[in-house]
């Protein structure tokens, strides 16, 4: 196999060539840098761009090898999210007052990767202060889908799920508060995983000039995103252990095996619509397809459970505490204009804009009233994980859709099947998941009408992380997984 022919292939895949002597570390580095010079002029999803430390690392890993000694990423290529810290390299965020700041040691993930072999290539683009569901920002410009150039990747992870559908690299990691795993990976037909929260320790995953301390923030994740479901278990494995500076909320725990390593032993919940929010007819035809797959495999598949906690209070405690924590870093006059608003906000108006409005401003008393609300909601959650293993549901309600960058996000709309939503009400299917910290991982199981990638997303029980995470490996093994885009 020539070297080229390694732009897709797993990390096991790599790990036995290279320890079988068939390529070296540094002929894989070489050919996933030719094609990033070679694609990425037209995607943009690794701007920052670190070949000749890379080049370093792969011969350092060829002579580790060399020696006798191994690792379980030894010598594989992979990228990096621009938002968390590398060492020598620029955090940035997309904020244009920080472009020239740069890291002074790396995140505990990438220290983590790092001393595991892993080679890394660059930074992939994220969108402003990763606020978007698409990756676009004033430093870095546009990342492009490798499926249709015309529409967004995903975000806040977008420039991660485009690399990895490109070729550049076989890992790749990113974080999610709000989708920003789960929803680039559907759009971008690529896997991801987001850890239970509390499960991966994020400390320099920091926002500029922040030092890098273990910032632990509601609701938000790290996890890791790869082309297959196992890639995603190896790195889990490297990723799940607490902070070994003691800071952070990581949890110290043996994260138990999957439930089951057969999909007939799987109960599965499937939830395809919302009350708040239609789901478009071909990802619905996807799931259900999927559905009837499972159910032919020996699964056992439910569509209904009344023991699933109220999806219109989940979706509205979602969107203010989601609020609430992305409000807590606006600048002051930012934050007055978001109180004021607040204040207009009818009291009878239980939309998820008014949710988000209200959110902005939360009081701490309203915060604790939530968050006891989200509470009862885990319980909920506990219970119905006593009864099925996995819960089906969309990642998004759409697939990728065209790039808009109109300045004001909160008042773009998203089209589906030809009726506009409010384009934050998307979010209902992240704040499934991402309220009460449950593992999610998205798998691609099919193209729609016009070949653009369909996802998955695949919940579990808490500190569960391996049972979604190996569903998506049988799914993957029985009915098909990551395909590449048709780049020219």
């Amino acid at each position: 196999m020539s070297t080229s022919g390694y732009a897709y292939a797993t990390t096991t895949a790599l790990i036995t060539a290279m320890d079988a002597r068939v390529v070296s570390a540094v002929e894989l580095a070489e050919a996933a840098i030719e094609r990033i010079e070679r694609y990425d002029g037209d995607i943009n999803a690794v701007p920052v761009r670190d070949f000749d430390r890379a080049l370093d690392a792969a011969r350092k890993a060829d002579a580790t090898r060399a020696r006798g000694e191994g690792g379980p990423l030894l010598g594989v290529p992979m990228t990096v999210k621009e938002s968390f810290n590398v060492a020598g390299l620029p955090t940035t965020w997309g904020i244009p007052p920080f472009k020239d700041f740069v890291a002074s040691e790396d995140a505990v993930a990438v220290a983590r990767l790092k001393a595991a072999g892993a080679v890394i290539l660059g930074k992939t683009n994220v969108p402003l202060a990763l606020g978007d569901l698409q990756t676009y920002n004033p430093i870095h410009g546009t990342t492009n889908n490798p499926w249709d150039l015309g529409r967004t990747p995903g975000g806040s992870s977008g420039g991660s799920a485009a690399a990895l559908a490109a070729g550049f690299g076989a890992l790749s990691i990113g974080s999610d508060i709000a989708g920003s795993l789960r929803i680039p990976a559907h759009f971008s037909g690529v896997y991801a995983h987001k850890s239970s929260f509390g499960l991966v320790p994020s400390r320099g995953h920091t926002a500029p000039p922040a030092p890098p301390l273990a910032y632990d923030r509601d609701l938000a994740v790290i996890g890791p995103m790869a082309r297959s479901a196992s890639d995603l278990a190896l790195m889990l494995g490297l990723l799940a252990d607490p902070d070994e500076t003691g800071l952070g909320i990581g949890h110290r725990l043996a994260l138990p095996p999957a439930r089951h390593d057969d999909l007939a032993g799987y109960r599965i919940l499937v939830v395809d619509t919302h009350p708040l929010i239609r789901t478009s007819a071909e990802v619905r035809t996807a799931i259900d397809r999927l559905a009837s797959d499972l159910v032919a495999a020996g699964a056992r598949v439910e569509r209904h459970s009344a023991l699933l906690p109220d999806q219109i209070e989940a979706a509205r405690l979602y969107m203010r505490l989601l609020l609430a924590s992305v409000a807590a870093a606006y600048p002051p006059d930012v934050y007055e204009r978001a109180r004021a608003a607040a204040q207009r906000v009818d009291a009878d108006d239980v939309s998820l804009a008014a949710e988000r409005t209200r959110g902005a401003a939360l009081t701490y008393r309203d915060w604790v009233a939530t968050d006891t609300l989200r509470t009862r909601h885990r319980a909920g959650w506990s219970e119905l994980f006593t009864e099925f293993d996995i819960v089906v549901c969309p990642a998004a309600p759409t697939t990728a859709f065209r790039h808009d960058q109109s300045a004001d996000q909160w008042t773009r709309t998203i089209p589906i099947d030809g009726v506009d939503h409010d384009y934050a009400d998307q979010l209902v299917w992240a704040g499934i998941a991402t309220a009460p910290g449950l593992p999610a991982t998205v798998a691609p199981i099919a193209r729609s009408g016009e070949g653009l990638p369909i996802g998955v997303q695949l919940i579990g029980p808490i500190f569960e992380d391996r049972t979604p995470i190996r569903f998506a490996e049988l799914i993957e093994r029985e009915f098909g997984g990551f395909t590449p885009p048709p780049l020219p």
